[in-house]
């Protein structure tokens, strides 16, 4: 059953507690008049907001209290905090304050009055070339920034590229960010076993082998999301889940005969399985594809036009998902040579042995 979206502005609204005039008054839901939502999750809801006082407008992250306690989401809600608490940069969204109520938590944060990287992409249909490296340089140096103060993403992708009013770009959604101490290695070559975080089209092999996430894993996460504003789609694509992990860990996916060779040479960099084989930030910002940017003050460039463009070809159609899914049948031998059901085979075998 679907948790109901609570109403701050239906809250009781309390008296504010007397503080000492030295510290800034603790925010509170009668602070400011919510508008529309602009995105929901699993459990929590964005809302546009403007603060009563200042008439400045926010975007209000509201997370359900008992759903966080339920599904054991503390620690996503406090990592995320704890990254904007100590990133501050022009490519990073900013937080402004914190506070809670019986029902929910609430992260007052920048408003990216212009939506989504992937909402921009699905309206022109793919960036042209100059346009892409606009974009492409603000990721990289946005996400070079995190690597620099220890803070690995973990799940980039163009949906948490939001847009400012002046269309630059902010970084966003930092729950299953890893911030990394002064005994963690931030090395390119992922040691430890850990579970699954991020999303299918953008997971790097290693995370799919139960590997821990490094700085090339939000490398490789780059490398895909540059490929898809060229391209207009993600390089690795399946009918499912379970068939896109097949061909990131094969790295089956092509490069259309129409994106120059110097987009080329880097997007091949960076899609190599081996991380330490995928070259850094700092490297991939001397890549020819990146010349003549000026990497100091690209906040105050202004942004590219974009027109919208038809999406390019990149041989993955309904006919390779299903040539992929008899392969994947055969690789798994759910029928033997004699045209016998292998599950059926194995129920057999189960049962015989109970018996």
């Amino acid at each position: 059953m679907e948790t109901p979206v609570h109403d701050p502005s239906a809250s009781p609204q309390p008296v504010q507690a007397q503080q000492s005039p030295s510290l800034p008054r603790k925010r509170q839901t009668y602070d400011f008049k919510f508008g529309s939502i602009l995105g929901e999750g699993s459990y929590s809801t964005v809302l546009s907001a403007t603060e009563i006082s200042t008439g400045r407008h926010f975007a209000v992250k509201m997370l359900d209290k008992r759903h966080i306690v339920r599904e054991k989401k503390t620690k996503y809600v406090t990592v995320e905090r704890d990254v904007l608490n100590r990133i501050h940069h022009p490519f990073v969204i900013k937080l402004f304050y914190t506070f809670q109520d019986d029902h929910s938590l609430y992260f007052v944060l920048e408003l990216a009055a212009h939506g989504d990287l992937l909402g921009y992409l699905k309206q022109v249909g793919r960036f042209e070339m100059d346009s892409a490296r606009f974009y492409m340089a603000e990721v990289v140096c946005g996400v070079k920034f995190l690597h620099d103060n220890g803070v690995i993403h973990r799940d980039l992708k163009p949906e948490n590229i939001l847009l400012s009013k002046s269309k630059h770009i902010k970084i966003a959604d930092f729950g299953t960010a890893k911030i990394l101490d002064s005994s963690t290695t931030p090395s390119s070559e992922p040691s430890r076993r850990a579970s699954f975080v991020g999303t299918a089209e953008y997971c790097s092999p290693e995370l799919l082998n139960d590997r821990e996430a490094s700085h090339a894993s939000d490398v490789w996460a780059i490398g895909c999301i540059m490929y898809q504003l060229l391209v207009g789609q993600p390089p690795f694509r399946g009918s499912n889940e379970y068939q896109t992990f097949q061909c990131i860990i094969q790295l089956k996916y092509m490069i259309p005969d129409e994106i120059d060779a110097d987009s080329a040479s880097l997007i091949k960099d960076i899609l190599k399985i081996v991380p330490k084989d995928r070259p850094g930030l700092t490297q991939v910002q001397a890549y020819a594809f990146f010349n003549g940017v000026e990497w100091v003050g690209l906040e105050k460039r202004e942004a590219p036009v974009l027109r919208q463009l038809d999406p390019l070809l990149n041989g993955v159609n309904d006919e390779d998902n299903v040539d992929r899914l008899a392969d994947d049948i055969d690789e798994l031998e759910l029928f033997d040579s004699s045209g016998n059901s292998g599950y059926d085979k194995k129920t057999s075998d189960e049962d015989h042995d109970q018996s």
